[in-house]
């Protein structure tokens, strides 16, 4: 009887394993290894999403710059990790046709969806490039692309995390990406 106990506990550990390799291996790809390039034509914005700024917001820069993008829009949201972009909101002269700040409802990625489906449909946008770490690409597009019919292009900003950090982040944006999933933003 005990020898069918630890056979079971072998079984199931390695059964355990097996997932967990199969569920990192996956995160790896999708979240990590999978960087979208540049948008290949013009587009009408570039939006660069709340958080990790000082990593995001060059990137929007270049890209603004480099695609000749009119409009280079900031997620403005009063929070540390935003500083970069925060500041740049706080110290730009309003109106621009150059700089769009927006505040986005409930500060999260779900709120900018929602912000960006705003913004596209007030100025008639058709095209837009969305800046965001490496990580947060996946449950973004998903979720601007619930709410939106512009072409969304995604670019990928690369965070310096270690090991644990990326581990963090593979858990949150796998619930994350089966939350939108699972419910949908902007009613589709």
């Amino acid at each position: 009887m005990h020898q069918k106990g630890t056979v079971a506990v072998k079984i199931i550990t390695g059964t355990l394993l097996g997932l967990f390799a199969v569920w990192f291996t996956v995160c790896l790809f999708l979240f990590n290894l999978d960087s979208p390039a540049a948008p290949a034509s013009h587009v009408d914005a570039v939006i660069v999403l709340g958080g990790s700024s000082a990593e995001r917001l060059p990137v929007a820069q270049r890209l603004a710059a480099d695609a000749g993008a009119p409009v280079l829009a900031v997620s403005w949201t009063d929070t540390p990790g935003n500083l970069t972009a925060d500041t740049l909101c706080r110290e730009a002269s309003f109106p621009s046709s150059s700089l769009v700040c927006f505040r986005p409802p409930g500060m999260d990625t779900r709120g900018e969806a929602e912000a960006i489906r705003k913004l596209v449909k007030s100025n008639g946008w058709s095209s837009i490039a969305v800046v965001t770490s490496s990580y947060h690409v996946p449950r973004a597009r998903t979720l601007i692309e619930q709410c939106t019919d512009a072409r969304v292009s995604m670019v990928a900003s690369e965070p310096k995390l270690d090991s644990l950090q990326w581990l963090r982040r593979f858990v949150i944006e796998t619930g994350g990406l089966l939350d939108v999933k699972l419910d949908p933003e902007c009613g589709t």
